[in-house]
């Protein structure tokens, strides 16, 4: 029995960047044997073990062999006579498929070691075009090292182009894409995913209402970068320069997907593009069952980013139905996520990433006064029911208008 640090431990390591997860692959051994060594078994589809001290996951060296559609759609071999190198083979990148002994000897037989010098993600056999699930994977690689310089190889780009173009991506469950969605959008360039999944022609299967972006013009004078695709990358860029979270950046990434329903003849003006992208929103969200904070917040700032934009211009009554809206009374900090979803989307234009954002404070102040009307003097008053609604509603209003005064004074 011989075990191995295997994948992302040792590639971080070479890469001088923090090892957290370790995963473990065991060459020569039997399922009985680990059993009477105390490992605890864990898999279901293939022979995974618990550490009985470390907790941590053991995998019997394994084959692999394609045997139906997506990321599920395989048969699985192991045994004592399954070899290192033929367990690293099934590995998605070179740069996945090192392994290391106890003493930090190198096995590295697809030269991961050296694509890791030259900043070069590729595939390690063809092999890689049976697993759909390894086109977002790659692009959330893409995006992790892109600060680092990495690129996609042309070879394995081209190959996730023909996975693109298979029929296959269809066959990735909601569960396992919202997966490799969410931990890609978190990364700290999550622009590049989307860029890496438009360039091999996934965008448009996955998210065809983002792709649709993607050379729409916008006014120039608001938007000096013109393509509404761009703009969209560039508010996502934002958003994580300035560490916000998922539900945030979701919500960038879709704030815009009702201009990719303007008539040519209209471009590049996007009269109520902000009502027409909600059907388009609420189909993204539902197609990969997005958590309910992340698509609840992407509808909403799909509605009202551009309220949002022109706060200091609202009537009272509107910045009150705006606030009613989130609920600001109850959901605070949703309120606050779309003010940052705002900012990010005013950032994410060409030469104006630093411009200020007074709107967001007014924002900020607008609720408060909203939120510090109190009920107790219209209770004593004798309201109750929906007069108490109406009486409470009144107050917040006269209290907004007052707010209006004085910022404008």
């Amino acid at each position: 029995m011989q075990i191995y640090k295997v994948g992302g431990a040792v590639r971080d390591r070479l890469l001088g960047k923090p090892v957290t997860d370790i995963d473990w692959v065991v060459v020569g051994a039997t399922t009985e044997e680990m059993l009477a060594k105390g490992y605890r078994p864990v898999g279901a589809d293939f022979p995974v073990f618990l550490h009985p001290k470390s907790g941590e996951e053991y995998a019997l060296a394994r084959t692999e062999r394609k045997s139906g559609r997506g990321y599920g759609g395989f048969t699985f071999h192991a045994s004592p006579e399954v070899t290192l190198e033929e367990d690293l083979i099934r590995r998605d990148l070179t740069i996945n498929a090192m392994a290391e002994d106890d003493q930090q000897n190198l096995t590295d037989p697809y030269h991961g070691q050296r694509d890791l010098e030259e900043r070069i993600l590729r595939h390690v056999s063809p092999a890689f075009a049976e697993d759909p699930l390894r086109v977002l994977r790659v692009a959330r690689f893409a995006a992790r090292y892109a600060e680092l310089g990495f690129k996609v190889a042309p070879e394995t780009l081209e190959l996730m182009r023909q996975l693109s173009e298979s029929g296959e991506l269809e066959a990735l469950t909601a569960e396992r894409s919202w997966k490799e969605i969410s931990r890609a959008l978190m990364e700290d360039q999550p622009q590049v995913f989307i860029q890496v999944l438009r360039d091999c022609g996934a965008l448009k299967v996955l998210m065809p209402e983002v792709d649709a972006l993607f050379g729409v013009p916008q006014p120039e004078a608001h938007h000096p970068e013109i393509d509404s695709g761009i703009h969209t990358l560039s508010v996502l860029e934002q958003s994580a320069l300035h560490k916000q979270p998922l539900t945030v950046r979701w919500a960038c990434l879709l704030h815009d997907l009702g201009k990719g329903l303007t008539p040519e003849a209209e471009w590049p003006r996007h009269i109520a593009h902000e009502h027409k992208g909600l059907t388009l929103i609420k189909a993204v969200n539902e197609r990969f069952k997005a958590p309910k904070d992340c698509q609840e917040l992407a509808l909403l700032v799909g509605q009202y980013h551009t309220h949002g934009h022109r706060a200091l211009e609202l009537k009272a009554s509107t910045l009150l139905e705006l606030l009613q809206s989130f609920d600001v009374y109850r959901r605070p900090q949703r309120f606050e996520e779309f003010i940052v979803a705002c900012e990010m989307d005013a950032r994410g234009r060409k030469g104006l990433e630093q411009r200020s954002y007074p709107q967001a404070d007014y924002l900020r102040g607008a609720a408060n006064v909203a939120r510090g009307v109190a009920v107790q003097p219209l209770l004593e008053k004798g309201f109750k029911g929906l007069e108490l609604g109406e009486a409470l509603k009144r107050e917040r209003l006269k209290a907004l208008k007052a707010y209006k005064e004085s910022a404008a004074s």
